[in-house]
C-alpha cells in the first residue's frame, strides 16, 4: 500500500527537520511543509478569527498555502497538529482547522491529533514505543547542532560555514533516524562527539560579539515565521544567540503537565523522564567540555529557578521562561529577548507576568519583550530589537 502524505506545519525550526521521521509509517509519509512569507498570516486570517492566537494563524495559512499549492494530491493527505492538551488555546486548533479546511474546499483531508493526554481519540495519531526512541534521538541531536551553530557562527572565518555544516549534519541524522540506525544511548552520545569535533574544526577568526538569549513562548522562540527570522537578524549583528532547546521544553512538560492521570499512566511518564534526563546530562557534558555553553541539566535548572520563577506556575510554558532567563543571565547573557505571540493568553499573563518581577531579581541584565503579531509592523519590532542591541551593558 502506499503510504498517504502527511504534511507537518513548520514549529521547530532545528528539531522537525529531525523530528519528521519519527512519524514515518506504512500509512503515511511525512512532509514537513516550507512555505513562507507575509501571505501566509492574510491567507489564514480568511479562515481563523483575528482574535486566535498568532501561532494558529500562521499554521492555518501555511497548511492552506501547501494544500492549494498543486503539489499534493489533496485526496491523499492528512495533517499533523499537535496538541499539549493544557491551557494553550492552540489545543482547540485542530478543531477549529477542521472548519477552515472544510470551507476552504479541503474536506477530504484528514487531520491527526499528535497528543499523550489521549485526548481527540478518534483523531489521535498511535504513538508506538520506537517513536519515543526516534523523538529522544532527533530532541538530543537537534538541541546539539543548534548550540554548536549558534556558537560557532559568530566567529566563523568562512561566511556561511557553520550553517552549511548543520545541514550537512541534519542530513545524515535524517538518514539515522529514517533507517532506524544509532539510536541507542551510546550512539546518540557518539554522535553527539561527533558533531562537536565537526564544529570545532571550523575555522574561526577573533572579532567582538554580544551575547543574546531569548526565551519566551515555544513556537515563537523556535521558528522563524513565528519570529520573523530573528536568528538570522541577530546572527547578522554578530551576536552569540542562546535559545533553550527542546530536552529542556519536554522534561518542562513531563515534570508539570504530562504527569497526571492513571498510575500506570505516570509510572511510564517518570520512567521516560529519568532516561531522557540522563541522555540530557550525557549530551551537556559533550558539549561543556568542548567549550560550549547551554542550559544547566533540567534538574538543576529547577533548583537554580527558585527565588527567580513561580515553580508552582506550569500554566504553558510557565515557570520555565523565568527559569532560563535566570540561568543565561547566570552565564554572562545580560540582553535578553522575551518573545511571544499576540493573543496567547497563558503567556501574556503567566509569560509576561514574570518579567516585571524578573528584571528586578536581574538588575544588571537587560529583559526586553517583543510581541509578534499579523497587524505589527517589521518596523515596530526591529526598533524593540535594537533597543536591547544597541543599549551599553
Amino acid at each position: 500500500m502506499t503510504p498517504k502524505t502527511l504534511l507537518i506545519p513548520a514549529l521547530l525550526d532545528d528539531h522537525f527537520p529531525l523530528l519528521q521521521y519519527v512519524f514515518a509509517s506504512e500509512r503515511w509519509q511525512p512532509v514537513l511543509l516550507t512555505e513562507e512569507g507575509p501571505r501566509l498570516a492574510d491567507l489564514g486570517l480568511r479562515y481563523i478569527h483575528s482574535e486566535m492566537c498568532y501561532p494558529a494563524i500562521l499554521v492555518t495559512g501555511q497548511i492552506l498555502a501547501a494544500l492549494g499549492s498543486g503539489k499534493y494530491d489533496v485526496t491523499r493527505c492528512g495533517v499533523l497538529i499537535g496538541q499539549a492538551g493544557d491551557e494553550c488555546r492552540g489545543s482547540c486548533l485542530i478543531r477549529l482547522l477542521r472548519g477552515a479546511l472544510d470551507r476552504a474546499g479541503y474536506p477530504q483531508v484528514a487531520l491527526l491529533s499528535l497528543n499523550v493526554r489521549a485526548i481527540d481519540r478518534e483523531d489521535r495519531l498511535p504513538i508506538r514505543p520506537a517513536m519515543i526512541h526516534q523523538a529522544l534521538a532527533a530532541a538530543v541531536w537537534g538541541d546539539t547542532l543548534a548550540a554548536l551553530r549558534d556558537q560557532t557562527r559568530p566567529r566563523e572565518a568562512v561566511p556561511g560555514a557553520a550553517a552549511a555544516l548543520w545541514l550537512q549534519w541534519i542530513e545524515l541524522l535524517g538518514e539515522d533516524l529514517r533507517d532506524g540506525q544509532a539510536l541507542s544511548r551510546a550512539a546518540i552520545l557518539a554522535r553527539c562527539r561527533e558533531m562537536t569535533a565537526a564544529f570545532q574544526a571550523l575555522a574561526q577568526v577573533e572579532q567582538p560579539v554580544q551575547k543574546v538569549a531569548v526565551v519566551g513562548e515555544i513556537y515563537t522562540k523556535n521558528c522563524r515565521l513565528g519570529n520573523w527570522d530573528l536568528r538570522e537578524y541577530l546572527a547578522a549583528e554578530h551576536c552569540r544567540v542562546a535559545v533553550g532547546g527542546l530536552t529542556w521544553q519536554a522534561l518542562y512538560y513531563m515534570d508539570s503537565h504530562a504527569l497526571k492521570g492513571p498510575p500506570v499512566q505516570r509510572a511510564f511518564y517518570r520512567a521516560v523522564r529519568r532516561y531522557a534526563a540522563a541522555v540530557q546530562r550525557d549530551m551537556l557534558e559533550i558539549l561543556h567540555g568542548a567549550g560550549f555553553e547551554t542550559l544547566p541539566p533540567f534538574a538543576e535548572l529547577k533548583r537554580q529557578a527558585e527565588g527567580f520563577a513561580p515553580l508552582n506556575c506550569t500554566v504553558a510554558d510557565g515557570w520555565l521562561i523565568a527559569a532560563e532567563a535566570a540561568a543565561w543571565a547566570r552565564l554572562g547573557y545580560r540582553k535578553i529577548l522575551c518573545v511571544q505571540p499576540f493573543a496567547c493568553l497563558p503567556g501574556h499573563i503567566f509569560g509576561k507576568g514574570q518579567y516585571a518581577a524578573l528584571q528586578r531579581k536581574l538588575p544588571n541584565v537587560r529583559l526586553v519583550s517583543v510581541d509578534y503579531d499579523a497587524s505589527t509592523g517589521e518596523g515596530t519590532v526591529q526598533s524593540r530589537i535594537r533597543m536591547l542591541l544597541d543599549e551599553a551593558l
